[in-house]
């Protein structure tokens, strides 16, 4: 009897002893205890899911090798190009396609901290990176090049991600995409009251809804929108032909086309900016406009927003012209802003505001009808932080 208890015991304690598993890249997460992981990237790939979840402040550090090979092009009897996680140099000819960092190389190694629905920003990962992510989310690393590009390029990238330091707690890392949502007590149903619920054209005919508050300075506006890859457009016909020219000869992909002007407190907008895709930026683009209001929440600037969703064309009611048609379900435009904005990690409290008399339908200025649960999306932001991503 004594040897099977001393065998048993023997047993138990060879168990606890005994090494776990290690993980997989494809099963880790950079809250278990591993500290680096390893990937290959096909060229077939536009995205690839790490599995890689990180917290709010966490430090990584990425490294790639490796070559991939655009075969030649028979139809426009160009050569074979190799390159590495850096990619190609932008040509001319990338203007006119589709890449999800537009000011990166043809085929460089990319990252997202979050899925593409979740609003995402995808960055510039090439051959080397350190980044700090700036809210907790999936981490995603691509290829930046079209799809077309997918179906015959060949070879792969072989990418070590090393984790450097640790982000905030479990607690905090379950939000994910910026801070949990919450009653902001300064947005107050006097104030919301005050603030008109549309916005309207020159001659006065009520237009696209106030759908987005923000609370901040205008340097910190700006720079949340920077940061969520909205870019300013321009304000007039001759700056934009100015800046898609500049554009054009530096490479770019030019995004920055003008919006018609629209009132708000009796002024035109102050801000107009633009979340397009390239090529096809002049039918479809996300886009608002935003005034700032004389009213303040907290001791901060209420900055009121109408956020649209242009997909395409339809005719103007109002002359018979042809104008840009938004999404109806202009609610999905809201929460575009909000995924993209809340992903910068400069958000610091937000929620969704019902007025006492909401807007749940309605025509836009030119005649096209749109509809909404009637509430308003409010972001307070902070100030910005250093640069979350920066290359060596």
């Amino acid at each position: 009897m004594r040897a099977k208890l001393f065998a048993a015991i023997l047993a138990l304690l060879c168990l606890s002893v005994t090494p776990a598993q290690s993980q997989s890249p494809q099963n880790a997460s950079a809250s278990s205890l591993a500290k680096s992981y390893e990937f290959d990237i096909d060229a077939s790939h536009q995205w690839l899911d790490t599995n890689i979840d990180l917290r709010a402040g966490e430090k990584i550090h990425l490294d790639a090798t490796g070559t991939i090979t655009y075969p030649a092009s028979q139809s426009s009897k160009s050569k074979s190009r190799s390159f590495g996680p850096d990619g190609l140099s932008r040509s001319f000819a990338d203007l006119i396609h589709e890449y999800a960092v537009t000011d990166a190389g043809h085929g460089a190694l990319i990252g997202r901290l979050g899925s593409a629905d979740a609003g995402g920003q995808p960055f510039l990962v090439g051959s080397s990176l350190d980044f700090d992510a700036p809210v907790a989310n999936r981490l995603f690393l691509g290829i930046n090049q079209s799809l077309k590009d997918s179906q015959s390029a060949e070879g792969s990238f072989h990418v070590t991600i090393k984790i450097v330091a640790a982000g905030s707690s479990e607690a905090a890392a379950a939000v994910v995409g910026g801070p949990a949502e919450a009653t902001i007590r300064a947005i107050t149903p006097t104030l919301l009251n005050e603030i008109p619920r549309r916005v309207s054209d020159q001659q006065g005919n009520p237009g696209d809804m106030v759908n987005v508050l923000i609370l901040g300075t205008e340097d910190q506006l700006v720079a949340a929108f920077k940061a969520a890859g909205w870019v300013q457009v321009d304000s007039s016909v001759k700056e934009t032909a100015l800046t898609g020219v500049l554009d054009s000869f530096e490479k770019k992909d030019y995004l920055t086309m003008p919006m018609s002007t629209l009132y708000l407190f009796h002024r035109p907008q102050d801000y107009g900016f633009a979340h397009a895709e390239p090529v096809r930026v002049v039918m479809s683009r996300n886009h608002l406009r935003v005034w700032k209001s004389p009213y303040t929440a907290a001791g901060q600037t209420v900055w009121c927003i109408a956020a649209t969703h242009d997909i395409g064309f339809e005719r103007d009611q109002r002359n018979n012209s042809v104008t840009h048609k938004i999404d109806p379900a202009i609610d999905n435009e809201r929460e575009f802003v909000n995924d993209t904005v809340s992903s910068t990690g400069l958000v610091i409290a937000r929620d969704h505001a019902m007025p006492q008399n909401p807007l749940t339908q309605a025509k836009t200025a030119t005649g096209g009808e749109f509809h909404s649960d009637g509430r308003i999306l409010v972001l307070v932001l902070k100030r910005p932080a250093n640069t979350a991503a920066t290359k060596n």
